[in-house]
């Protein structure tokens, strides 16, 4: 048990770093700051938000190093949160991490921020100190300014804090004026706040915005500019809106003319807070007397903190109950105007029109709702996958004659090569699978149906016919009415780099569950595969449906966003499944997919390893000592099928946490199978109740030599093996495509998994099952298609 409570520290903290986004971006200036390998990361979430044009908010950190207490910083900086996502917006908190900029923080990393007692170094950043704290790896807390930089790096439209900074008293002799106003100038970001501190002149900032064309907007009943603490400054704002969707028109405006500033939205205090107001400006006054006394404030940007510490004190902590209150506010309402901003940029966009799409070869005139024809004349299929089906559109400009590097600038259009083929998640999985199967028998080219929504466009009519044209089932493919069929469209420089693109796949989440599971009935399958593109409550859906009936279930996680999707589908079936089977019966996660979907299960609000099943199921397994020692002899094996460790060991295994992760996520998934890039695959399952009684690995035993750990409970009902498989190596020069590689080797699992449900319960057979499927991968990896042709000739191997 002390093996399996271990939470797999030394990987989470490396990965949460390593999970940087990979993918289009909304922004072409963070995509041109990654490609200079800029130290950025980008949390999953606020990535796949950004990436589906969903509300963000961003939230700073300064709040949290220096502007309270601990532990009420972090409770604050919590709840702060929770208020973004109440009003149905994704909050993206901004700090610095050992020189790494975090859009997004984890729970541990803001606590790391947070708590300034031992994090004494924590310095806080303004446009100034950006660079010297990254170069020296500094944590630190983001102000205004340099939450507004990142914010709009990444394409964030609105931004809630506190107070905004600005032209501090005596400015007219001292020159103090916060950089936060010059950074509203810059960055095209709504920021939301109870206006400016109180601590400054309040007057000559709303001047020092008006010469600067930054729009000040107050937000409610009246025009009057709140003043931090006080609902009312004294001075008036020149615009007022008081709902959410006028402030994201003003917003959308300005994005609209490509204007390159912001707007101050200035939300002031809840009501009930107005009341102790005047007693805090009075404290503020004498504050304020106080730092100019002792020369405090000429000391730049420590005087904030101390006028905000020495406020604190003479209100006896009045003032941070205020100053609590005000940033939950802004939070709301800033959430709220994201959630605006969102719908009235989809609103605004114009509606696409799908081109019409030239074949390249005569084809037969194709019905959108093919299964009307087609599925009286099959047979039912023994595998469903239910995932996307997608139109890929690749750009590729030509090189640059005498350019010594790739044209990466491409301001303009240039010429190149346009390829447009059929791919998708789903659709890749199950041509994969047809193929492999189809090789064995042509009676097998039935066995394999694939659903999957589309649009009533000439893309959904492309998508059906490149599906028939490789052979597979049509039937499956859901028409669904004035919906777009899903396409990725992406331009790549002469070097083959991704220089930007649009991913509209909007149509799988419409999939409703009642259509595919009307599907399901009429085939009833012995294994379903789903995709990690669909909703939860579809996800849900399908999972109790498939344990109802003992049908085996498959989940491809897709990417590290999405790889939890599932995961309420899992929380909903606990309670109805036995502790022989697991909810799901496969899965198949990168490393980095595993690391998110383990950190979920353990801090998730649904808190799957505080559930019952979860202690059961560990407590069936019964590993100890024995296990956690054979591993540490496990990890000294070469990662490689050469023994030459040299060239990398099996260390990773216990180094980075992988195979407690696994073992801590089995009681949820019966078999995972672990993609470890080169280093290959790891196989992680568990054998249950009389079938660890009657399988082949009741009678088998640990083989280091063989890569195998086997481990039985003293009862016998339980038998878990843990077995490495060393990766087929193929020569740089040999690689063509890298994109689909994942999804063939799980559609050659998939294949060989509906002949033979139990594979993974016999030792030879799921020997055979990955040898296949990795050279499955291999083939593809040496394919300029999304699935390889040569899937087709397995059997002849």
């Amino acid at each position: 048990m002390s093996f399996l409570q271990r939470r797999a520290a030394p990987l989470l903290r490396p990965s949460t770093a390593s999970l940087r986004c990979k993918r289009p971006s909304s922004s072409l200036a963070l995509a041109a700051a990654l490609k200079e390998h800029a130290p950025i990361d980008i949390h999953p979430e606020v990535q796949e938000a950004l990436a589906h044009s969903q509300p963000v908010v961003a939230l700073e950190t300064t709040i949290v190093t220096h502007g309270m207490p601990y532990p009420a910083n972090l409770e604050t900086a919590r709840s702060v949160e929770s208020n973004v996502r109440k009003a149905g917006a994704i909050p993206a908190t901004i700090g610095l991490i050992e020189g790494r900029v975090k859009i997004g923080l984890e729970p541990h990393e803001l606590e790391r921020l947070a708590d300034v007692r031992k994090n004494t170094s924590v310095v806080k950043l303004s446009r100034r100190d950006v660079g010297p704290a990254i170069a020296l790896r500094r944590d630190g807390g983001t102000t205004c300014s340099a939450t507004l930089i990142f914010s709009a790096l990444a394409g964030i439209k609105v931004f809630s804090t506190g107070g905004l900074g600005g032209v501090h008293r005596g400015a007219e002799s001292t020159m103090d004026i916060s950089a936060d106003l010059h950074e509203l100038t810059r960055c095209p970001v709504g920021l939301v706040s109870a206006g400016v501190k109180s601590i400054l002149d309040i007057g000559r900032t709303l001047e020092y915005l008006e010469t600067l064309g930054v729009p000040v907007v107050s937000y409610g009943p009246t025009d009057d500019f709140p003043a931090f603490y006080s609902r009312s400054s004294g001075f008036k704002s020149p615009w007022r809106v008081d709902d959410p969707v006028s402030a994201a028109r003003v917003l959308h405006t300005q994005k609209q003319f490509g204007m390159s500033n912001g707007a101050l939205f200035a939300v002031p205090i809840p009501e009930e807070y107005e009341a102790v107001g005047q007693e805090l400006q009075r404290a503020v006054e004498q504050a304020v007397l106080e730092s100019e006394a002792n020369g405090v404030s000429r000391r730049g940007k420590e005087a904030t903190p101390w006028l905000l510490k020495r406020v604190g004190e003479l209100t006896a902590g009045k003032s941070l109950a205020s100053n609590i209150a005000l940033i939950e506010n802004t939070a709301l309402v800033g959430g709220q105007i994201a959630v605006a901003y969102s719908q009235l940029a989809k609103e605004r966009h114009p509606k696409t029109s799908h081109p019409h799409v030239v074949q390249s070869s005569p084809s037969p005139t194709v019905d959108a709702s093919p299964a009307a024809t087609e599925s009286a004349e099959l047979q039912p299929a023994k595998l469903v996958i239910v995932g996307s089906a997608a139109v890929d559109i690749t750009a590729r400009a030509d090189p640059v004659p005498g350019a010594t590097g790739a044209n990466t600038n491409l301001h303009t259009t240039a010429p190149g090569e346009v390829a447009l083929t059929a791919g998708g998640v789903g659709r890749n999985v199950a041509e994969a699978a047809h193929r492999i199967l189809t090789s064995y028998s042509k009676d097998h080219s039935s066995l394999t149906a694939l659903v999957s929504p589309i649009g009533d466009d000439p893309f959904g009519q492309l998508l059906v016919s490149e599906t028939k044209q490789v052979g597979l089932r049509t039937d499956g493919f859901i028409s669904v009415p004035k919906a777009r069929t899903a396409v990725c469209n992406m331009v790549l420089d002469s070097a083959g780099g991704l220089i930007g693109g649009v991913a509209d796949m909007d149509v799988i989440r419409t999939l409703d569950a009642a259509k595919i599971i009307h599907v399901l009935e009429k085939h009833n399958p012995r294994l379903l595969a789903m995709d990690a593109n669909m909703s939860h409550e579809t996800l849900k859906s399908l999972v109790l449906y498939a344990n109802k009936r003992n049908i085996h279930t498959f989940f491809e996680p897709t990417s590290v966003p999405k790889s939890t999707a599932i995961f309420p589908a899992v929380a909903a079936a606990l309670n109805a499944v036995s502790t022989d089977q697991a909810p799901v019966t496969f899965a198949t996660p990168n490393v980095l997919e595993l690391a998110h979907m383990y950190q979920e299960a353990c801090a998730s609000p649904l808190e799957l390893t505080a559930h019952r099943y979860w202690w059961q199921v560990v407590d069936e397994m019964g590993l100890g000592p024995e296990f956690r020692m054979e591993l540490d002899q496990l990890a000294r094996r070469s990662a490689f099928d050469e023994e030459d460790v040299r060239k990398g060991n099996l260390s990773f295994l216990v180094d980075n946490g992988i195979a407690q992760m696994a073992i801590n996520l089995l009681p949820f998934f019966q078999h995972l199978v672990i993609k470890c890039g080169e280093r290959g695959l790891i196989a992680a399952f568990r054998v249950s109740g009389e079938k660890a009684v009657s399988s082949a690995w009741a009678t088998h035993s640990s083989n280091i030599f063989a890569r195998e750990i086997v481990a039985r409970s003293r009862s016998g009902h339980s038998v878990v093996v843990f077995k490495h498989f060393p990766a087929i190596q193929v020569a740089e020069d040999k690689i063509v495509n890298v994109t689909g590689a994942g999804d063939s080797l799980v559609g050659s699992m998939l294949a060989t998994l509906a002949q033979n449900p139990n594979a993974f319960e016999e030792p030879e057979a799921l020997d055979r099952l990955v040898a296949q499927a990795q050279l499955a991968a291999v083939y593809t990896l040496q394919s300029e298609h999304a699935v390889s042709p040569r899937l087709s000739t397995l059997a002849d191997l």
